[in-house]
């Protein structure tokens, strides 16, 4: 009896312990969080598009979507999926998840207005090129995927003026814009803004993050293990 009472009581500690280590909010509902030291967060294993971060060496524009509509605006989107932002550079890949975590509070609390079990996020980015003032509209942009248009369900300003939705020459306006879970990066995707489709070929994107998820995984396999 006593030592069936001790398994119990271990079990139960375990399980509490594990709870109090989970991730809590959007971010870890998108993906887990990580430290970017190339250890792999718990569950990683769980997905085979996982893999160790602190290895990869693409850039951002490697992983973008781009948009040219007509009017000399210039539409940047990055993915901010830790399956594939772990692919980046390590100072990339910090200063991503950095963003995420940044703006954590604001992300619980889009979860908690549209109530929706997950969620995809962009770090996208409007550019312009021509001079004078160029107008935006981020509803505008739509992410076609999976037989579906995704419009953004909300979005969080990381410039000031992005609210204003107007650009001068070489300005630079920059939002997460948050869209619904089902938008799967995996799969061919690509995007419209003001009725121009991107200029991406999300296959290659998708081919390049494959490629450099196999060379990762050989990185971390031969780095030095940390002493025990």
């Amino acid at each position: 009896m006593n030592a069936r009472r001790t398994r119990c009581a271990v079990v139960l500690l375990a399980a509490t312990l594990g709870a109090a280590a989970a991730p809590s909010g959007l971010a870890a509902q998108i993906r887990p969080v990580a430290p970017a030291t190339g250890q792999a967060a718990v569950g990683d294993t769980l997905d085979p598009n996982w893999v160790p971060a602190g290895f990869g060496t693409l850039r951002q524009d490697d992983i973008a979507l781009k948009v040219s509509p007509a009017n000399g605006l210039q539409v940047r989107a990055i993915p901010l999926d830790e399956r594939i932002i772990r692919l980046l550079s390590p100072d990339s890949y910090r200063s991503l998840r950095e963003l995420v975590a940044s703006k954590e509070r604001d992300l619980q609390a889009v979860r908690e207005r549209n109530r929706l079990p997950g969620y995809s996020v962009w770090y996208v980015s409007f550019f312009a090129q021509e001079q004078g003032e160029t107008r935006f509209s981020p509803q505008e942009f739509i992410i076609n995927n999976t037989g579906r248009d995704f419009r953004p369900l909300d979005m969080l300003p990381i410039t000031p003026g992005f609210g204003e939705y107007r650009l001068k020459q070489r300005d630079v306006q920059s939002a997460l814009l948050i869209f619904d879970g089902q938008v799967d990066v995996n799969q061919p995707l690509t995007a419209l803004m003001e009725s121009t489709p991107s200029v991406t070929d999300w296959n290659r994107v998708i081919q390049r993050i494959e490629r450099e998820r196999a060379l990762v995984r050989s990185r971390a396999a031969a780095a030095p293990k940390p002493p025990a």
